[in-house]
C-alpha cells in the first residue's frame, strides 16, 4: 500500500499543515503493440518486442498545505492526470509514496463511481458511501444534492440514460456535499453548460473560503490562473516549475 494517512503528532498551524505529501513517486505503464493472440504468437516467434514501457511520472516530489489550491498543467502525456489519480488512490505508484490527511473527494472522470443500471437516487447513496459519507449524512444532504444538480425530474431514472452533462451535475453535487478536506478535480469543469460551470466555480470558491485544499487539472489556463494559489507544470512526468500561477502559465506557453 503506497497511499497512506498522515500520522497525528503535534498539530501545526493550519496554514502550515501538510495535507498531501508526494515523495519520489514514479509510475510506469506498459504499452502493448499487438492485441490478438495470433499477433502475439507471431511476435514472440519473431522475437519482436511485445510492449514498450511509458514513464508517466518520474520521481515526483510535491507538498501541498492546508488551504492551498494547486493547479496541475502540462501538454497531453505530461502526467498530470496520472498524478491526480495517484493522489486519489485510483492508481498506485511503482516507487515512492503518497501521504494524505483528511477526507478526499474527487471528480476524476465523468460518471466514475456511478452504476449505469441504478437510478440517480440510488447512485447518490452509492457514490456518497464511496466518498465516506454515512447513510444518515446522505439522508440529511440528499435534497441539497439534488437541488444543486438541477436534475430533479430525472433523479429516479437509470443513469445509463443520462447525458455526460447530467452525469457531471450529479457527480459534482455529491462530491461537494461530502465536505471534503481535499478536493480533486480533473477537467470536469469543461463538461456541461456555461451557467452550471459558473455554479461549480462559485461552489469551489466557497470551499476555498472554508479552507479546503484543492488540486485541479485543466487546460483552461486563464481560469486556473485566477483560481489557484500555485501551479505545477509537468513535462514528460517531471515537475519543471512549481510556483506563481502567472509564471507557470508563461513557462508552459513558452515550451
Amino acid at each position: 500500500m503506497t497511499t497512506h494517512p498522515m500520522g497525528a503528532g503535534t498539530a501545526p498551524a493550519d496554514s502550515d499543515r501538510e495535507m498531501i505529501r508526494i515523495e519520489n513517486v514514479t509510475k510506469h505503464f506498459s504499452l502493448r503493440h499487438d492485441h490478438s493472440l495470433k499477433e502475439l504468437v507471431f511476435s514472440a516467434l519473431q522475437k519482436k518486442k511485445l510492449a514498450d514501457t511509458f514513464l508517466a511520472l518520474d520521481d515526483v516530489d510535491l507538498t501541498i498545505r492546508a488551504g492551498e489550491t494547486v493547479g496541475l498543467i502540462g501538454f497531453n502525456g505530461s502526467g498530470k492526470s496520472t498524478l491526480l489519480k495517484t493522489i486519489s488512490g485510483v492508481l498506485f505508484p511503482d516507487q515512492g509514496r503518497v501521504l494524505l490527511r483528511g477526507r478526499v473527494a474527487g471528480l476524476i472522470e465523468v460518471g466514475a463511481g456511478f452504476h449505469p443500471d441504478l437510478s440517480g437516487r440510488e447512485n447518490v447513496y452509492l457514490n456518497g458511501a464511496i466518498l465516506g459519507m454515512s447513510r444518515e449524512q446522505i439522508d440529511a444532504k440528499f435534497d441539497d444534492i439534488v437541488a444543486f444538480s438541477e436534475i430533479e425530474e430525472f433523479i429516479d431514472t437509470d443513469v445509463k440514460y443520462y447525458s455526460s452533462g447530467m452525469f457531471l451535475r450529479l457527480a459534482f453535487a455529491v462530491a461537494v456535499h461530502t465536505e471534503p478536506d481535499i478536493f480533486l478535480v480533473d477537467e470536469i469543469l469543461s463538461v456541461g453548460d456555461e451557467p452550471f460551470q459558473r455554479k461549480c466555480l462559485a461552489r469551489i470558491r466557497e470551499l476555498q473560503e472554508a479552507g479546503r485544499t484543492m488540486v485541479v487539472v485543466s487546460h483552461e489556463l486563464d481560469m486556473l490562473s485566477e483560481l489557484c494559489s500555485r501551479i505545477v507544470v509537468l513535462r514528460k512526468g517531471v515537475v519543471v516549475f512549481d510556483g506563481d500561477p502567472v509564471e507557470a502559465v508563461r513557462v508552459l506557453r513558452d515550451s
